[in-house]
């Protein structure tokens, strides 16, 4: 750079997120923009995408019908990301509806949807390359259908020609319009201003606003993403479309990252899943949001973990399930039937069958036998339960929290346990066996002759 060489200003950026549709396809009492993909909400993957392109000011299109997409909004961006597009009257109005909220932004402003989901900031990055007018994002459809065509004239775009306008030779094209746009904010409220609803449903649309640019002499141009990372969301079936596409590049992820996977077909990863190279995961496995697992670690077949912590060399399952606040350290063994919520165990601790572990820690090499509970509820508040290092907890016992298991201690087989057991003492709390002679015998005989009494 030579000392009268200026740099570039930073671009400012907005987004326009819309996701006020009504959805009604989705047949769900679940708003459609709140229908998850990897675990997580449509929309979030929209206001993700909108934070990673540095948008400083992100705006979400919102119905009075779904307040419930309203409060999402606010939990995550506060009020004064909400703006009420009230009657939906198409797009543009949507679009429109939001100029109040960015009063004041001057920079390129972006539209995307609340119910597009796998659209990254990567693919919407290339709408910014241009300042000066109007840039949408465009695909190659395999079977273009009812989209609008984009009409190109070498780099510039020429049109957006709506399916049921288009001649023969329009139709023909296989270029389409995804409906996400960029452009300055001034020009885009002033072009938005100038579109007009004289069309069969009374709308106002955005695509309207490539005409208009053109008109006034403004730049129109296309880049083009990929089909799938602009395919939308309208019914359970197109959801569930989603959701593989999603699946199908975690696992591709997961693959070229070094992580095991014998049957990559059949394990469910969520969002934010995070799995070290050399992990194994083991066929029908399911990954829920939060999940965290070192390399050298194992996932055995039909495991559930979410919200959990799985260290190197540990072993989870098969049939266990991590809830959130499971934190496994290394070595740990988790086994079959094993039910872990919000508990630390150290290095080496074990618990390999049939046990509810529930708020609390495990001492390191402590082993938790068959059959044991946290009794960590009383029916108003939760408690914990604390078995110390090298601890021996004997199958079918019950530990009514709160309570501690000393380091060494031992906890005699079926046993309740109510109060602190001291390091190296032996706890027994269950009733003394007695043993009656012949009674069993003198029953099974008085039984039966009943019931061959009552079979004539």
């Amino acid at each position: 750079m030579t000392s009268d060489t200026q740099p570039l200003p930073v671009q400012r950026r907005a987004a326009i997120i819309l996701a006020a549709g009504q959805g009604t396809r989705m047949k769900s009492a679940l708003p459609k923009v709140l229908h998850p993909v990897g675990g997580r909400a449509m929309l979030d993957h929209a206001i993700d995408a909108a934070e990673a392109l540095g948008c400083e000011r992100i705006v979400v299109v919102v119905g009075n019908h779904s307040p419930e997409v309203r409060a999402h909004v606010v939990a995550r961006l506060g009020e004064g990301a909400i703006a009420v597009q009230d009657p939906p009257i198409g797009t543009g109005h949507a679009v429109r509806s939001a100029e109040a909220a960015l009063k004041g932004f001057e920079g390129q402003v972006v539209i995307t949807y609340g119910d597009v989901p796998l659209l990254k900031a990567t693919d919407i990055e290339p709408v910014f390359a241009a300042a000066d007018g109007v840039t949408v994002i465009g695909f190659e459809a395999r079977d273009p259908g009812d989209y609008g065509r984009l009409v190109m004239d070498g780099d510039i775009l020429a049109a957006i020609t709506e399916a049921r306008e288009a001649s023969a030779e329009v139709l023909a094209l296989t270029a389409c319009n995804s409906g996400v746009m960029a452009a300055p904010s001034a020009l885009l409220f002033a072009l938005l201003a100038e579109v007009r609803n004289d069309n069969a449903k009374g709308e106002y649309y955005l695509t309207d606003v490539v005409e208009l640019a053109r008109k006034r002499g403004a730049a129109t141009r296309a880049v083009f993403a990929g089909e799938d990372a602009v395919m939308g969301v309208n019914a359970q079936g197109e959801l569930a479309v989603a959701e593989a596409l999603f699946q199908k590049v975690q696992r591709e992820t997961f693959l070229a990252a070094g992580v095991i996977m014998p049957a990559p077909e059949t394990v469910h990863f969520a969002w934010d899943t995070r799995i070290g190279g050399g992990a194994t995961v083991e066929p029908f496995v399911v990954f829920g949001p939060g999940a965290i697992v070192a390399g050298g670690a194992r996932i055995r077949s039909f495991s559930h973990v979410e919200g959990a912590t799985v260290a190197v060399d540990a072993e989870v399952g098969p049939y266990a399930r991590l809830r959130p606040g499971a934190d496994l350290g290394e070595g740990v063994k988790v086994g079959n039937f094993v039910e872990v919520k919000n508990v630390k165990m150290a290095a080496g601790a074990k618990a390999n069958h049939l046990a509810y572990l529930g708020d609390g820690e495990v001492g390191a090499g402590a082993n938790i036998g068959a059959g044991t509970i946290f009794c960590n509820y009383d029916g108003y508040f939760k408690h914990r339960t604390t078995v110390g290092e090298g601890a021996f907890v004997g199958s079918n016992s019950s530990l009514v929290a709160p309570v501690t298991i000393g380091a060494g201690a031992m906890v005699g087989s079926g046993s309740v346990i109510t109060k602190d057991v001291a390091p190296g003492d032996l706890a027994l709390a269950r009733a003394k066996q007695e043993g009656l002679p012949g009674w069993a015998a003198r029953f099974m005989a008085t039984m039966r002759a009943k019931k061959a009494a009552k079979a004539k």
